[in-house]
């Protein structure tokens, strides 16, 4: 009885904490809701929602604030950054899990996932001295040369090549996703039964074959998870793209325009606030970026867990 009352105990105690633990997230949460709310209520009484997502006015001097600029950066850098790295992403799975020798598969998975590791302003330093001036020397004007020529789409590519634009901000933030894709697909790809691979090889199909249908089939949910993390990643990232973005409040058509995201706003501008109002209106675009982050990953997540009971059935 004594053993069997200390393990009861036991339990509870466990439970316990594991409960307050789980509780604290939503806690923490809640909690950095409340402040975003108090803080930016100021902007809120005087701007309101509608006026305030769609104004492209940013003037601290006539404390007249819309977040339109910001949303329309925050988007565009973080749906091209996506839709550079992965592609990339999953072609680096797909070489280290199908086609890699055993020897290389190792050093290569090692070296993405260092590149997670690396620091923000790292990114941001290398961007900004680095691919700065390979962008406007050459990647730039290359895509002027050539997709700039083409109806419709060569608008996207008008303007100087300066370097500091969406485009570099975009490229920048694909590099620093890539590692979360890459190694989350990688894993998804590794968990493909062998013997359904083999089975596949042995009935006469390809390694494309075999990739497309079997591997494919069996870690599409692993790797939609992977692009989530991504997203997530992208949505809030600041120090990187703060060095070769800019801080243009515009809405522009061209990728090599500077521009302006919430992020990069909040980190530029925070310290210069000096008025009530001023703060207040960033206080209310990271309100916005918080609960754009939380419906986001909420919405990915539905799908998720929607493709999982499909994929059970």
């Amino acid at each position: 009885m004594p053993v069997l009352f200390k393990k009861n105990a036991g339990d509870r105690i466990f439970s316990l904490v594991t409960a307050v633990s789980s509780l604290s997230v939503l806690a923490l949460i809640a909690g950095i809701l409340w402040v975003l709310l108090a803080e930016s209520s100021p902007a809120i009484e005087k701007f309101g929602f509608f006026r305030f997502i769609t104004s492209t006015d940013w003037n601290p001097v006539t404390e007249s604030f819309g977040a339109a600029t910001n949303l329309f950066g925050t988007a565009v850098t973080t749906v091209l950054s996506l839709l550079i790295a992965v592609p990339v992403a999953i072609g680096i799975a797909i070489f280290i899990t199908e086609v890699a020798p055993h020897y290389l598969k190792g050093p290569i998975g090692v070296a993405i996932e260092l590149l997670a590791a690396i620091p923000s302003i790292i990114y941001g330093m290398w961007g900004l001295f680095t691919l700065v001036p390979i962008m406007s020397h050459y990647v730039e004007p290359a895509l002027q040369n050539t997709i700039g020529k083409l109806p419709f789409i060569g608008i996207l590519f008008k303007g100087t090549p300066m370097g500091i634009d969406l485009l570099t901000a975009s490229v920048i933030l694909s590099i620093m996703i890539i590692p979360f894709t890459a190694s989350i697909a990688r894993d998804a790809f590794n968990l493909t039964p062998a013997v359904m691979k083999e089975s596949a090889y042995a009935l006469g199909a390809t390694k494309w074959e075999a990739i497309k249908n079997i591997v494919f089939s069996y870690s599409k949910l692993g790797v939609f998870g992977g692009i989530v993390l991504s997203l997530g990643r992208a949505l809030g990232e600041t120090m990187a793209i703060a060095f070769v973005l800019g801080n243009n409040h515009r809405i522009t058509s061209s990728l090599l325009d500077a521009a302006a995201t919430i992020t990069v706003t909040l980190a530029n501008e925070f310290t210069e606030a000096d008025t009530d109002i001023y703060l207040s209106s960033l206080f209310y675009l990271a309100l916005i970026l918080f609960v754009l982050s939380f419906i986001t990953l909420a919405i990915a997540k539905l799908f998720l867990l929607k493709a999982e009971r499909r994929y059970s059935r």
